[in-house]
């Protein structure tokens, strides 16, 4: 078991073996299921929770630990932030960010609910359409930063892409606001999210 703990590769391997045996387990206790929408709706929605779980853990995880931790980091150790975890983390977080809008978005085609939550609910009648509508909109909206303006500047701040020092400055600043603009409207996101699965 060690073994397999030390490497990142045999863990996360390891753990879809659980979960197909799991999964395998639940088919044939239930008497198997019927591989229709329901099944389909239930695989995306598996995989739109594990990428946002991918995605809001890197959002925090800049935001809680690793912005507010550079001041105190001493200057001749922060290249390794900024050339080995930090181009890392932006590589699982814009990734991620992409999976859980399209995987998100299916699930919505799936059960039938897409246009009516997009266009939040308006002649529908509201409720749990206008909930998972604004949850979805504020998703858009802040996959839309990752990819258009942190991703970006963060590749200058960077150094990723060459740019002048006055530029760099600059665009680590915006990628740093934009990063919090996100974690601002997180926990309104997630709450509509829930409230859609639970209040209606």
């Amino acid at each position: 078991m060690v073994k397999i703990l030390q490497s990142l590769s045999k863990t996360i391997h390891f753990s879809l073996g659980i979960a197909i045996l799991l999964f395998v387990f639940l088919f044939f206790n239930n008497g198997g299921f019927d591989f229709d929408t329901y099944f389909w709706s239930w695989l995306f929605r598996y995989l739109h929770v594990l990428t946002g779980i991918m995605w809001i853990g890197l959002l925090w995880y800049l935001n809680f630990v690793q912005i507010p931790s550079m001041p105190n980091i001493p200057d001749e150790q922060k290249p390794a932030i900024g050339k080995v975890i930090a181009p890392k983390v932006l590589f699982w977080f814009r990734w991620s960010a992409l999976g859980t809008i399209i995987t998100g978005l299916i699930v919505a085609y799936l059960n039938g609910y897409a246009h009516e939550a997009m266009t939040l609910g308006i002649g529908s009648g509201g409720g749990r359409n206008a909930a998972i509508g604004i949850g979805m909109w504020l998703g858009l909206i802040m996959a839309f930063n990752v990819w258009f303006i942190i991703w970006p500047n963060q590749k200058r701040a960077l150094g990723i892409v060459e740019s002048e020092p006055e530029l760099k400055a600059k665009s680590a600043k915006t990628a740093m606001l934009t990063s919090r603009v996100n974690t601002l409207l997180s926990l309104p996101m997630l709450l509509s999210m829930v409230a859609a699965q639970n209040l209606y």
